[in-house]
């Protein structure tokens, strides 16, 4: 009878934890006026850059190659209750150089951390920076002041109208990285979590929070082209940039997405275009 009870319990307890965070998430939902994806302790709301017109090279960029901007907020407190409401939030804006400065402005106006500002591409044209960002608070108040960041530049906030579906052939690569990829018309798009327990300020950071190798494919005509993030160790960076330069794709930046990480992360961004089964 005693373990009944404690089934009982745990199904209660975790009924509650559910419906405390579902209200928390429509909060956040609510103020974007945009539903995000939840996974865990984790909703994640994007902000694809659909009003750019990137190229590197021959290569129009589309917005979820690598120009959309996205905002994960998670639970901190450890408390199985979900009593402490206190969340964390990052991790990335995509920006136009000349939006930068007002966009750094509004952050420290808002009392939000700034943790980095570079590169993700080169030789693109416009020039675009990321800015990545931490803080910590109620979730409602931290959706306001991000979006509030959001309104000094020309992120469009709005849901983005589903584009035709176009019939790709990705055989040649899901024969090579498998089926988990997420096939979207013209793209084709990877995340690989890391193995080992990763956190930031003390909380553990899941993979939907940034902390997964993104990889990326867009075709072009009949070729692709390729980037993505991926997320290292100290000891594991050099040996992938000699890799990927032996394999004549560019690596574009290397960098730091948080302060206090534990253990610290590198993250390296890369370029490649060419023939897919090369990629």
């Amino acid at each position: 009878m005693k373990s009944k009870w404690i089934v009982f319990a745990s199904l209660l307890q975790f009924s509650f934890i559910a419906k405390a965070q579902q209200s928390e998430w429509d909060s956040v939902e609510k103020i974007f006026d945009k539903k995000g994806n939840i996974t865990g302790n984790v909703i994640r709301v994007t902000f694809p850059r659909t009003d750019l017109n990137v190229s590197v090279g021959d290569t129009h960029v589309m917005s979820g190659l690598a120009l959309t901007s996205w905002v994960a907020i998670m639970k901190m407190s450890n408390d199985s209750m979900m009593m402490n409401n206190k969340c964390m939030m990052m991790d990335d804006l995509v920006l136009q150089d000349k939006e930068v400065a007002a966009a750094v402005s509004q952050l420290v106006a808002s009392g939000l951390d700034i943790t980095a500002v570079h590169n993700h591409l080169v030789n693109e044209t416009p020039a675009i920076k990321y800015i990545h960002y931490y803080g910590q608070g109620d979730a409602a108040k931290l959706t306001e002041k991000i979006k509030s960041v959001f309104a000094v530049t020309g992120t469009p906030l709005s849901a983005v109208s589903p584009q035709p579906s176009i019939a790709v052939d990705w055989s040649q690569v899901l024969n090579i990285f498998g089926n988990t990829g997420k096939q979207n018309g013209m793209l084709l798009q990877y995340g690989f979590p890391r193995n080992e327990k990763t956190t930031d300020h003390g909380t553990e950071m899941p993979a939907a929070a940034g902390m997964a190798t993104a990889i990326n494919f867009q075709m072009n005509g009949d070729k692709v082209a390729a980037t993505g993030d991926f997320v290292f160790l100290a000891t594991e960076v050099n040996e992938v940039i000699t890799a990927l330069t032996a394999n004549g794709i560019t690596v574009t930046a290397v960098h730091n997405h948080m302060l206090f990480d534990e253990p610290r992360l590198f993250m390296l961004h890369f370029w490649g275009a060419g023939d897919a089964e090369k990629m």
